[in-house]
């Protein structure tokens, strides 16, 4: 009997370390994931205003032209 008390206090401190282990994982990839989501966000407004800025120069540049004729 005293083995099987041993084997199960044994496996019950391996279940729990497997079980810490996993949540600590699930933490990390939660935070990973929502660091990306807002990694994506910056740099679908960062190319938006690229973009913007690109149209501003085209128009600058035909006002400029013009003006210069």
């Amino acid at each position: 009997m005293a083995t099987k008390n041993k084997l199960r206090n044994a496996a019950v401190s391996i279940g729990s370390a497997v079980g810490r282990a996993d949540g600590t994982a699930h933490k990390a990839v939660k935070k990973a994931a929502k660091a990306a989501h807002v990694a994506r966000q910056e740099l679908n407004q960062l190319s938006n205003q690229v973009e913007q800025l690109k149209k501003q120069l085209k128009k600058s540049t035909k006002r400029l032209q013009s003006a210069l004729k």
